[in-house]
């Protein structure tokens, strides 16, 4: 019988990546989410019943353990932006994190691949950063031969990052951003998979490894880069980190009091998290170290920011016509 991998946050943006490689190396993928009847698509990755969405809650010992059963890999995926009630940072990405690990343990796992961030700090006053820190942790406690991936910012065409910014362009001649001089290292999310892959499969060490793609460019930078993908003109306005603290704590209280229902453009914690570069440190372990080349955002941006044009798919269409003679 092929080997089985459980994979909790399997339907999210990097999870889905995930599953649909270790379905291609023929294993058999328990995605594990909360709402399992919006996860039906990944079973289109394997042949029928190789891949299948099931319901677990990360906060609960007796969910996680049961999507667990019977797994000879773990790899989770589960993380938030935004804390909203129950699902706070430190409930899913700190005991969360913990309780996959612990219960993995316990149920003799062979392998476990928890993904982080870059910058996670046990010392951060960023919140997210802070759980991110504590729940590496208490994997590494719980499970010492875990695989820990900590990416940079990823890109891909479900990112939240430049469809957000590329949407943004669609409303008015200015674009704000908020801390246009921190450095990032944008990672492509199929390479991010492609590293848990080799970590499910036995051909990565136990230990923490940064991802960043090749390119570091500042926040400014890659809004500059967006625009030239879109192809239009905007006014790049960098908000204070006063103003925008003010701002985050006007969508922290908006999320508060509609239960999450309206989306956050922006939070407090994520102001703090700005003023800090997220880049890949000189001294860590790389795709490098995993004998990986990550892919430029050049080669793929394209590929899924073309919606945002002014002509969206008819674009190369009007400016071949452009140089035609009459």
């Amino acid at each position: 019988m092929s080997k089985l991998v459980t994979i909790y946050g399997g339907s999210g943006f990097v999870g889905r990546y995930v599953a649909r490689r270790m379905a291609k190396q023929g294993w058999r993928v328990r995605v594990a989410v909360r709402r399992p009847n919006e996860a039906l698509f990944v079973k289109l990755y394997g042949a029928v019943g190789q891949v299948e969405p099931i319901l677990c809650n990360i906060r609960d010992d007796n969910s996680v353990r049961t999507a667990m059963q019977g797994a000879d890999a773990v790899v989770n995926c589960v993380g938030v932006l935004v804390s909203i009630g129950k699902n706070s940072f430190d409930a899913v990405q700190h005991e969360g994190a913990g309780r996959v690990a612990r219960i993995a343990a316990e149920q003799g796992v062979t392998r476990l691949v928890h993904m982080s961030a870059i910058g996670a700090d046990a010392n951060s006053n960023c919140e997210y950063k802070k759980s991110k820190a504590l729940g590496e942790a208490d994997v590494t406690a719980a499970f010492p031969g875990a695989v820990i991936l900590r990416p940079s910012v990823i890109f891909g065409s479900e990112d939240q990052f430049f469809n957000r910014f590329a949407g943004m362009t669609r409303f008015g001649p200015i674009l704000p951003i908020v801390g246009a001089d921190s450095k990032f290292q944008p990672v492509h999310v199929d390479d991010i998979a492609a590293a848990a892959e080799l970590a499910v499969l036995g051909q990565a060490q136990a230990g923490i490894y940064e991802l960043g793609g090749p390119d570091v460019e500042t926040m400014r930078e890659l809004t500059d880069r967006m625009l030239g993908v879109v192809h239009r003109r905007r006014l790049v306005m960098n908000i204070p980190f006063w103003i925008a603290r003010i701002n985050g704590w006007s969508f922290d209280m908006i999320q508060k009091f509609t239960g999450g229902l309206v989306p956050a453009l922006l939070s407090r914690d994520q102001v703090k998290a700005l003023r800090c570069d997220n880049v890949v440190a000189d001294d860590a372990r790389t795709f490098a170290d995993l004998g990986l080349h990550p892919k430029a955002m050049g080669a793929i941006l394209p590929d899924y920011l073309w919606r945002f044009r002014p002509a969206g798919q008819y674009t190369a269409i009007m400016e071949s016509a452009k140089n035609l003679k009459t």
